[in-house]
């Protein structure tokens, strides 16, 4: 693969782990904010994509095992002839946004905490079935 379209395909997939990021934080707060205002939060499609995606995270977390993107856009950056987290102007703000240094054990908590928020809002904030919508 040429190192330019590796480079490439690393930064995109840090935007894309970004962006999975944003959705799990930010879609957990719009939950609470707008849980009477807003009617997408209680989407039951949208609410089982985002509690499946934080068990998920969780139990990587438990597993020890790393997320399946940061592998493959390490995997990229090596084969770009890239350091890890220090070529690009993407790469480089993205990745100070999301990643930490720190011992494994806080990721595991911070991770079974907001699991456990995730779960929480499932029942203090419960989705709704399309049917159930039309009932109110």
């Amino acid at each position: 693969m040429n190192p330019t379209l590796a480079a490439a395909l690393a930064d995109a997939i840090l935007v894309l782990h970004v962006g999975i990021v944003a959705f799990v934080i930010f879609g957990a707060i719009a939950i609470f904010i707008g849980r009477t205002r807003w009617r997408w939060v209680r989407g039951f499609g949208w609410r089982i994509a985002h509690v499946l995606l934080m068990v998920l995270i969780a139990l990587q977390a438990w597993l020890g095992a790393l997320c399946p993107l940061t592998v493959w856009e390490q995997a990229l950056r090596r084969r770009a002839g890239q350091a890890s987290y220090g070529e690009s102007f993407i790469e480089h703000w993205l990745s100070r946004l999301i990643f930490f240094d720190a011992p494994w054990w806080t990721f595991v908590a911070a991770y079974s905490a907001f699991a456990a928020l995730v779960i929480a809002a499932w029942f203090f904030v419960p989705p709704r079935r399309r049917r159930d919508q039309t009932l109110r």
